[in-house]
Protein backbone atom coordinates (compact mmCIF):
# COMPACT_ATOMS: atom_id res chain seq x y z
CA UNK A 1 0.00 0.00 0.00
CA UNK A 2 1.44 3.29 -0.63
CA UNK A 3 1.79 5.81 1.74
CA UNK A 4 2.12 9.72 1.63
CA UNK A 5 2.68 10.83 4.78
CA UNK A 6 6.45 11.42 4.30
CA UNK A 7 5.18 14.43 1.88
CA UNK A 8 6.45 17.84 3.49
CA UNK A 9 3.11 19.52 2.10
CA UNK A 10 -0.30 18.29 2.40
CA UNK A 11 -0.46 16.10 -0.10
CA UNK A 12 -3.19 16.77 -2.98
CA UNK A 13 -5.37 13.99 -2.28
CA UNK A 14 -5.87 11.59 0.65
CA UNK A 15 -4.06 7.99 0.87
CA UNK A 16 -7.31 6.36 -0.31
CA UNK A 17 -8.03 8.42 -3.27
CA UNK A 18 -4.45 8.34 -4.87
CA UNK A 19 -4.69 4.39 -4.08
CA UNK A 20 -7.11 4.18 -5.97
CA UNK A 21 -5.85 6.24 -9.23
CA UNK A 22 -2.61 4.36 -9.44
CA UNK A 23 -4.95 0.73 -9.29
CA UNK A 24 -7.45 1.98 -11.97
CA UNK A 25 -3.64 3.50 -13.71
CA UNK A 26 -2.19 -0.10 -13.55
CA UNK A 27 -5.46 -1.42 -14.59
CA UNK A 28 -5.64 0.65 -17.69
CA UNK A 29 -2.12 -0.03 -18.35
CA UNK A 30 -2.54 -3.59 -18.23
CA UNK A 31 -5.79 -3.81 -20.24
CA UNK A 32 -5.14 -1.09 -22.83
CA UNK A 33 -1.83 0.20 -22.70
CA UNK A 34 1.19 -1.42 -24.65
CA UNK A 35 2.19 0.27 -28.17
CA UNK A 36 -1.44 1.76 -28.31
CA UNK A 37 -0.61 3.99 -25.18
CA UNK A 38 3.72 4.20 -24.57
CA UNK A 39 4.18 4.92 -28.67
CA UNK A 40 0.62 6.40 -30.48
CA UNK A 41 -1.64 8.40 -27.39
CA UNK A 42 -0.39 11.86 -27.31
CA UNK A 43 -1.97 14.38 -25.00
CA UNK A 44 -4.68 16.32 -26.71
CA UNK A 45 -4.55 20.22 -26.79
CA UNK A 46 -7.71 22.56 -27.47
CA UNK A 47 -5.91 23.90 -30.43
CA UNK A 48 -6.26 24.72 -33.85
CA UNK A 49 -3.76 21.76 -34.47
CA UNK A 50 -5.85 19.34 -33.03
CA UNK A 51 -9.36 21.08 -34.08
CA UNK A 52 -9.20 22.56 -37.36
CA UNK A 53 -12.67 21.99 -39.14
CA UNK A 54 -14.56 24.67 -39.99
CA UNK A 55 -18.06 24.86 -39.29
CA UNK A 56 -21.61 25.98 -40.26
CA UNK A 57 -24.53 24.66 -37.95
CA UNK A 58 -24.13 23.28 -34.17
CA UNK A 59 -25.25 19.85 -35.95
CA UNK A 60 -22.01 20.03 -37.75
CA UNK A 61 -19.59 20.80 -35.16
CA UNK A 62 -20.99 18.02 -32.65
CA UNK A 63 -20.74 15.34 -35.31
CA UNK A 64 -17.15 16.52 -36.43
CA UNK A 65 -15.70 16.95 -32.80
CA UNK A 66 -17.12 13.83 -32.04
CA UNK A 67 -15.24 12.13 -34.90
CA UNK A 68 -11.87 13.73 -34.17
CA UNK A 69 -12.02 12.78 -30.95
CA UNK A 70 -13.26 9.49 -31.39
CA UNK A 71 -9.85 9.36 -33.85
CA UNK A 72 -7.45 10.98 -31.12
CA UNK A 73 -8.71 8.20 -28.68
CA UNK A 74 -7.71 5.39 -31.16
CA UNK A 75 -11.49 3.96 -31.19
CA UNK A 76 -11.92 5.26 -34.89
CA UNK A 77 -13.19 2.03 -36.36
CA UNK A 78 -15.09 0.94 -33.29
CA UNK A 79 -19.01 1.54 -34.51
CA UNK A 80 -21.28 3.42 -32.70
CA UNK A 81 -24.30 5.86 -33.25
CA UNK A 82 -24.57 9.55 -32.35
CA UNK A 83 -27.37 11.30 -31.36
CA UNK A 84 -28.34 14.29 -29.53
CA UNK A 85 -30.72 14.35 -27.01
CA UNK A 86 -33.97 17.03 -26.79
CA UNK A 87 -33.02 20.21 -25.83
CA UNK A 88 -33.59 21.20 -22.11
CA UNK A 89 -36.41 22.66 -20.43
CA UNK A 90 -36.03 26.61 -20.21
CA UNK A 91 -36.02 27.16 -16.82
CA UNK A 92 -36.50 31.12 -17.24
CA UNK A 93 -40.43 31.43 -17.40
CA UNK A 94 -40.29 35.56 -17.00
CA UNK A 95 -37.35 38.25 -16.00
CA UNK A 96 -37.53 37.26 -12.39
CA UNK A 97 -39.17 34.33 -12.35
CA UNK A 98 -37.55 30.81 -13.04
CA UNK A 99 -38.51 27.16 -12.58
CA UNK A 100 -36.35 25.61 -9.27
CA UNK A 101 -34.89 22.06 -9.76
CA UNK A 102 -36.49 21.51 -13.25
CA UNK A 103 -34.76 18.08 -14.63
CA UNK A 104 -31.98 18.73 -16.77
CA UNK A 105 -30.64 16.15 -19.53
CA UNK A 106 -26.99 14.98 -19.21
CA UNK A 107 -24.19 15.85 -20.70
CA UNK A 108 -23.91 12.66 -22.56
CA UNK A 109 -24.91 9.07 -22.47
CA UNK A 110 -23.71 5.82 -23.26
CA UNK A 111 -25.55 2.66 -24.13
CA UNK A 112 -24.79 -0.68 -25.16
CA UNK A 113 -28.59 -1.84 -26.37
CA UNK A 114 -29.87 -5.42 -26.68
CA UNK A 115 -28.43 -6.09 -30.21
CA UNK A 116 -25.01 -4.96 -29.37
CA UNK A 117 -25.36 -1.86 -30.92
CA UNK A 118 -23.28 1.26 -29.07
CA UNK A 119 -25.33 4.84 -28.97
CA UNK A 120 -23.48 7.63 -27.51
CA UNK A 121 -26.02 10.83 -27.05
CA UNK A 122 -24.79 14.74 -26.26
CA UNK A 123 -26.80 17.19 -25.11
CA UNK A 124 -27.64 20.19 -27.59
CA UNK A 125 -26.68 22.72 -24.83
CA UNK A 126 -22.79 21.65 -24.49
CA UNK A 127 -22.43 22.08 -28.07
CA UNK A 128 -21.52 25.98 -27.80
CA UNK A 129 -18.91 25.09 -25.11
CA UNK A 130 -16.08 23.07 -27.36
CA UNK A 131 -13.61 22.12 -23.90
CA UNK A 132 -16.94 20.70 -21.75
CA UNK A 133 -18.37 19.11 -25.48
CA UNK A 134 -14.74 17.32 -25.62
CA UNK A 135 -14.87 16.11 -22.06
CA UNK A 136 -18.27 14.57 -22.68
CA UNK A 137 -17.30 12.93 -25.71
CA UNK A 138 -13.91 11.72 -23.96
CA UNK A 139 -16.06 10.14 -21.00
CA UNK A 140 -18.44 8.29 -23.06
CA UNK A 141 -15.79 6.77 -25.64
CA UNK A 142 -13.66 5.49 -22.39
CA UNK A 143 -16.66 3.75 -21.32
CA UNK A 144 -17.00 2.00 -24.79
CA UNK A 145 -13.13 1.15 -24.18
CA UNK A 146 -13.10 0.15 -20.90
CA UNK A 147 -16.91 -1.80 -21.05
CA UNK A 148 -14.80 -4.30 -23.44
CA UNK A 149 -12.44 -5.19 -20.83
CA UNK A 150 -12.38 -8.64 -19.05
CA UNK A 151 -11.01 -7.35 -15.53
CA UNK A 152 -13.18 -5.04 -13.36
CA UNK A 153 -12.04 -2.10 -13.07
CA UNK A 154 -10.55 -1.62 -9.03
CA UNK A 155 -13.20 -1.79 -6.87
CA UNK A 156 -15.56 -3.43 -8.96
CA UNK A 157 -18.01 -2.13 -11.99
CA UNK A 158 -19.62 -0.04 -9.35
CA UNK A 159 -17.11 2.78 -9.28
CA UNK A 160 -16.64 2.29 -13.23
CA UNK A 161 -17.62 6.04 -13.65
CA UNK A 162 -14.72 7.08 -11.65
CA UNK A 163 -12.52 4.90 -13.62
CA UNK A 164 -13.87 6.12 -16.59
CA UNK A 165 -13.18 9.83 -16.20
CA UNK A 166 -9.21 8.89 -15.09
CA UNK A 167 -9.67 6.54 -18.44
CA UNK A 168 -10.67 9.53 -20.57
CA UNK A 169 -7.42 11.40 -19.15
CA UNK A 170 -5.62 8.05 -19.87
CA UNK A 171 -6.74 8.70 -23.57
CA UNK A 172 -4.73 12.01 -23.88
CA UNK A 173 -7.81 14.13 -23.06
CA UNK A 174 -6.91 15.48 -19.56
CA UNK A 175 -6.82 19.27 -20.17
CA UNK A 176 -10.32 18.73 -21.45
CA UNK A 177 -11.62 17.06 -18.67
CA UNK A 178 -9.61 18.99 -16.07
CA UNK A 179 -11.03 22.19 -17.21
CA UNK A 180 -14.31 21.29 -17.30
CA UNK A 181 -14.63 19.62 -13.81
CA UNK A 182 -16.08 22.76 -12.61
CA UNK A 183 -17.59 25.62 -14.09
CA UNK A 184 -18.36 28.95 -12.95
CA UNK A 185 -20.34 31.07 -15.19
CA UNK A 186 -21.42 35.13 -14.59
CA UNK A 187 -24.38 36.11 -17.13
CA UNK A 188 -26.56 39.40 -17.50
CA UNK A 189 -28.76 41.17 -19.46
CA UNK A 190 -31.22 43.37 -19.94
CA UNK A 191 -33.36 42.24 -17.00
CA UNK A 192 -31.19 40.26 -14.86
CA UNK A 193 -27.60 39.01 -13.82
CA UNK A 194 -26.51 36.73 -11.73
CA UNK A 195 -24.39 32.96 -11.55
CA UNK A 196 -24.31 29.17 -12.27
CA UNK A 197 -21.96 26.44 -12.02
CA UNK A 198 -22.18 23.01 -12.65
CA UNK A 199 -20.26 20.32 -12.42
CA UNK A 200 -19.11 17.82 -15.07
CA UNK A 201 -18.28 14.06 -14.63
CA UNK A 202 -17.48 12.23 -11.23
CA UNK A 203 -13.86 13.64 -9.90
CA UNK A 204 -12.61 16.49 -8.25
CA UNK A 205 -10.45 19.08 -10.07
CA UNK A 206 -7.87 17.64 -7.79
CA UNK A 207 -8.36 14.03 -8.93
CA UNK A 208 -8.34 15.21 -12.58
CA UNK A 209 -5.42 17.18 -12.26
CA UNK A 210 -3.53 13.90 -10.28
CA UNK A 211 -4.57 11.85 -13.47
CA UNK A 212 -2.73 14.50 -15.56
CA UNK A 213 0.39 14.57 -13.64
CA UNK A 214 0.46 10.73 -13.90
CA UNK A 215 -0.20 11.11 -17.27
CA UNK A 216 2.64 13.61 -18.33
CA UNK A 217 5.23 11.71 -16.40
CA UNK A 218 4.25 8.13 -17.87
CA UNK A 219 4.33 9.74 -21.16
CA UNK A 220 7.43 11.91 -20.06
CA UNK A 221 5.85 15.11 -21.14
CA UNK A 222 7.27 18.66 -20.08
CA UNK A 223 4.04 20.41 -17.39
CA UNK A 224 4.85 23.46 -19.80
CA UNK A 225 2.79 21.54 -22.92
CA UNK A 226 -0.26 21.45 -20.19
CA UNK A 227 0.17 24.75 -18.03
CA UNK A 228 -0.68 26.92 -20.64
CA UNK A 229 -3.92 25.09 -21.33
CA UNK A 230 -5.16 25.07 -17.99
CA UNK A 231 -7.34 27.51 -16.26
CA UNK A 232 -5.21 29.95 -13.84
CA UNK A 233 -6.39 28.22 -10.52
CA UNK A 234 -5.49 24.92 -11.78
CA UNK A 235 -1.98 25.64 -12.79
CA UNK A 236 -0.74 25.84 -9.08
CA UNK A 237 -2.24 22.46 -8.22
CA UNK A 238 -0.60 21.10 -11.66
CA UNK A 239 2.83 22.12 -10.30
CA UNK A 240 2.20 20.78 -6.84
CA UNK A 241 1.50 17.46 -7.98
CA UNK A 242 3.30 16.86 -10.77
CA UNK A 243 6.11 17.88 -7.88
CA UNK A 244 4.60 15.36 -5.07
CA UNK A 245 4.29 12.57 -8.00
CA UNK A 246 8.26 13.30 -8.62
CA UNK A 247 8.89 11.89 -5.01
CA UNK A 248 7.53 8.49 -5.03
CA UNK A 249 8.25 5.88 -7.20
CA UNK A 250 4.66 5.58 -8.62
CA UNK A 251 5.59 6.08 -12.31
CA UNK A 252 8.19 3.65 -11.86
CA UNK A 253 5.40 1.60 -10.43
CA UNK A 254 3.44 1.86 -12.96
CA UNK A 255 5.97 1.53 -16.01
CA UNK A 256 6.36 -1.85 -15.01
CA UNK A 257 3.09 -2.69 -15.54
CA UNK A 258 3.21 -5.10 -18.21
CA UNK A 259 -0.06 -5.35 -20.66
CA UNK A 260 -1.78 -7.84 -21.54
CA UNK A 261 -3.21 -8.16 -24.64
CA UNK A 262 -7.00 -9.67 -24.74
CA UNK A 263 -7.48 -13.04 -26.65
CA UNK A 264 -11.32 -12.79 -26.80
CA UNK A 265 -13.56 -10.47 -26.40
CA UNK A 266 -16.40 -10.19 -24.30
CA UNK A 267 -19.95 -8.07 -24.42
CA UNK A 268 -20.06 -4.47 -22.92
CA UNK A 269 -21.24 -4.53 -19.23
Amino acid sequence: MFMLDFFKTKPLLSNEDTEFQIATFKWLLKNFGGSDFHDTTVLILPTEEFFPTKVETADEAAFETFNSVKKYAGLQNWPCLLIAQEEDIETRVAPTVSIQNAPTNPLGTFQATGSNEIVITYNPAIVNNPSLLVATYAHELAHYLTGSSLEEPPGGWDNWEFATDIAATFLGFGIFMTNSAFNFQQYADIDSQGWQYNRNGYLSEQEHIFALSIFLQLKGLPIELALKHLKPNLQKLLKKSMKQLSQTTIIQELLDVEYEPPTHTEALN
